[in-house]
């Protein structure tokens, strides 16, 4: 890959808003690492993006895991050049109410969304340093402000927004910023499923959302990239530390 070009990784992009956040990356100019668990869930990512005219790698890796984000870090950067952005967007629902919730649950979702954030940018926070510019984008979620049935994915999501700021304040001085996106209802596989889960069609369910969102309608992944794509702007370069909810209306 060339120079001129930077990476940016992207987790959890095999699917949903993570792929619609790899796609419009690569449009902006980025090469992209597209991460997943399974390397080969990614290809339609990988390749919607070299139809377009783009740059993509595939890699697998389990973000959570110590020893997988260093192998899948040190490839990136060997084959496809030094990360300067990356997008925390690997992610996982366990949900239970409370009391039926289990501790597999609980540290199984705090595991991909916290932990696995924490080990992808310690790995790649040295590239942005040595470059002295950096862009990263945690996804929180309005979750965070409290969800019935969600104590694991809320209190993941409302760690994810400590999490980026203080990213800011230790890595501002190194050309280095960190801002969470915070979506809404998005229509995902992961929104399909919870209707699933709760007996309620699907349309149903998106209906009776958008009834409550000011804007009168559920988001979309891309929506979320609309976003992602100026926070890594260079014009963004004195926003920092900062939650966007993305939800088409005001949360407190």
């Amino acid at each position: 890959m060339s120079d001129a070009i930077r990476t940016a990784v992207v987790t959890g992009s095999a699917r949903g808003i993570g792929a619609a956040v790899a796609r419009r990356l690569a449009q902006d100019g980025f090469g992209v690492a597209v991460v997943d668990l399974d390397e080969a869930a990614c290809a339609d990512t990988v390749q919607a993006i070299k139809s377009a005219g783009g740059q993509a790698i595939a890699i697998g890796a389990d973000v959570a895991d110590e020893d997988s984000v260093k192998t899948a870090v040190d490839r990136i950067a060997s084959e496809f050049g030094a990360p300067t952005v990356l997008v925390n967007n690997a992610g996982i629902t366990r949900d239970n109410l409370l009391f039926k919730m289990t501790v597999g649950d609980w540290d199984s979702v705090l595991g991909v969304h916290l932990r696995g954030s924490f080990l992808m940018t310690r790995a790649i926070q040295k590239h942005m340093i040595d470059a002295k510019w950096g862009r990263i984008v945690n996804l929180s979620s309005t979750s965070a402000l409290g969800n019935r049935g969600q104590a694991n994915y809320s209190a993941a999501k409302a760690g994810m927004q400590g999490f980026t700021k203080t990213l800011a304040i230790e890595l501002g001085k190194f050309g280095v910023t960190a801002n969470a996106i915070a979506p809404g209802f998005i229509e995902t596989e992961m929104t399909a499923a919870t209707a699933e889960r709760v007996g309620v069609p699907f349309e149903d369910f998106k209906a009776a959302a958008a009834a409550q969102i000011p804007v009168n309608r559920v988001g979309h992944p891309d929506d979320i990239a609309h976003l992602a794509s100026f926070f890594v702007s260079e014009g963004a370069g004195f926003i920092s530390g900062q939650v966007v909810y993305a939800a088409g209306g005001p949360k407190d």
